[in-house]
């Protein structure tokens, strides 16, 4: 339930293989940075283009006027990031994925077909393959006392080691308008969030999260 092979189909990145390495999603966060600078220059000139230091655009995106794109980040094809979208670094977002309007992305990784289009914050998070957030939803990536972030199971807690861990949201995952998850948050595959949720711990795949904090099982066909 919390491992990256549990949560996301690696197929679906360019971060397949920095991500093979390791066993749980957080413990990729510290090196997300060095892993895009190292990434950058073996992109194909052809298909992307280094429009700042450290910022590669694939020809095919749509970076709106107003959309400031800080270093170092990757925005992959067909992707759209819209007017006042905030990436301060260390980004890489896939394929054909959608940063809105005022949306602020910081140490994440976006897999293909992810969508961020209204007012979210995303920090220090990994968004599999075709999740979503709806507007308003954000991920808190700190505790109000600094410690570090613990992942809090059903069963067990992990130490992360870390004092910032945003949100792992697994492939198919949809979150409602205006939900906060809470520092260390695991959503499981094919998860929906209720609007308005306060959603902590891990939540199972193939479920529902109630704004109420129930939790039901659902059928899904997937792909």
């Amino acid at each position: 339930m919390y491992t990256i092979q549990d949560l996301y189909d690696l197929d679906h990145t360019l971060a397949k293989d920095y991500l093979a390495q390791f066993t749980y999603p957080w413990e990729a966060l510290k090196g997300i940075k060095d892993f895009i600078l190292a990434l950058g220059p073996t992109l194909d000139p052809e298909e992307y283009q280094e429009i700042a230091e450290n910022v590669w655009v694939h020809k095919t995106a749509k970076v709106y006027p107003s959309a400031y794109l800080g270093a170092p980040c990757i925005i992959g094809p067909n992707t759209e990031v819209r007017h006042g979208a905030f990436i301060r670094g260390s980004a890489l977002i896939g394929d054909t994925c959608v940063v809105g309007n005022s949306v602020e992305l910081k140490n994440v990784i976006l897999f293909d077909h992810v969508q961020t289009p209204h007012y979210n914050y995303v920090g220090d998070s990994i968004l599999g393959y075709y999740s979503h957030m709806g507007a308003g939803s954000i991920t808190s990536n700190i505790k109000a006392d600094k410690k570090n972030i613990v992942i809090h199971g059903t069963d067990e807690e992990i130490a992360t080691g870390l004092r910032k861990v945003g949100a792992m949201l697994g492939d198919h995952v949809d979150v409602g308008c205006n939900s906060v998850m809470n520092p260390g948050v695991i959503i499981g595959r094919w998860t929906n969030v209720y609007p308005t949720s306060c959603v902590r711990g891990v939540i199972p795949e193939y479920c529902i999260l109630k704004n109420n904090g129930e939790i039901i099982q659902k059928q899904v066909e997937t792909e």
